[in-house]
C-alpha cells in the first residue's frame, strides 16, 4: 500500500512507540531498526500509539509524526492503515531555535472504539486538551519547550503531508 491515499484519507502509519509504554522508540534509518531513544519517568506513559508517515520529511528533520487512535496497542514496526482526521500544530523551542513539530491525528481502520471518529470535531474537547498537555509535558521532560499552535482538520493535515513528501 502507498503511504497515503488522499481520495479516501487512508494513511499507512508505521508504529514506533506503543500505547501504554514508558519507553520511547525511534526508527534508526541508518541501521534499519527501531532503537530505544528515551524512557519516561514512573507514572507517565504514551497515551496512544505514536508513529510516523513513511516517505515524508517534516521541519524537524524526521518523518511526520502520527498519533494513532486504536483499540489496543500495536508494536514497534507495525504498519497500520489509518484514516487521517487532523493535525495538532506545535512548535518546539530549544533556546532561541524554534522548529515546527506537528503531529498528525489518525484513527486505525481496524478498530471498534474509534470507528465513528471521522473528523477532529468528533473528538471531545477535553480529549484534545489532554493530548496537547501530554506533548507540552513530554517536551518539558526533554528540557525543551513545546508551544501549541492549534488543532486543525483534514485539509491542513494533507497540505502538511504534501509539503513533507516534496521535502524527501
Amino acid at each position: 500500500m502507498k503511504p497515503i491515499n488522499k481520495k479516501d484519507g487512508i494513511l499507512q502509519v508505521i508504529v514506533e512507540t506503543p500505547k501504554g509504554s514508558r519507553n520511547k522508540f525511534a526508527f534508526d534509518s541508518e541501521q534499519g531498526i527501531f532503537a530505544l531513544k528515551n524512557v519516561l519517568p514512573a507514572g507517565m506513559v504514551f497515551p496512544y500509539d505514536f508513529g510516523f508517515l513513511p516517505q515524508t520529511l517534516a521541519a524537524d528533520g524526521d518523518p511526520i509524526d502520527v498519533l494513532l487512535l486504536m483499540d489496543e496497542p500495536a508494536f514497534s514496526g507495525c504498519a497500520v492503515r489509518a484514516r487521517l482526521i487532523g493535525v495538532i500544530e506545535g512548535e518546539q523551542i530549544e533556546g532561541k531555535k524554534r522548529t515546527r513539530n506537528d503531529r498528525l491525528l489518525a484513527v486505525a481502520e481496524a478498530n471498534h472504539m474509534y470507528a465513528n471518529i471521522r473528523k477532529l470535531a468528533d473528538l471531545p474537547k477535553k480529549f484534545l486538551a489532554e493530548l496537547q498537555d501530554f506533548f507540552v509535558n513530554y517536551h518539558n521532560l526533554e528540557g525543551k519547550k513545546y508551544s501549541l499552535l492549534g488543532c486543525k482538520g483534514i485539509d491542513p493535515a494533507f497540505e502538511l503531508i504534501k509539503k513533507a513528501r516534496k521535502a524527501v
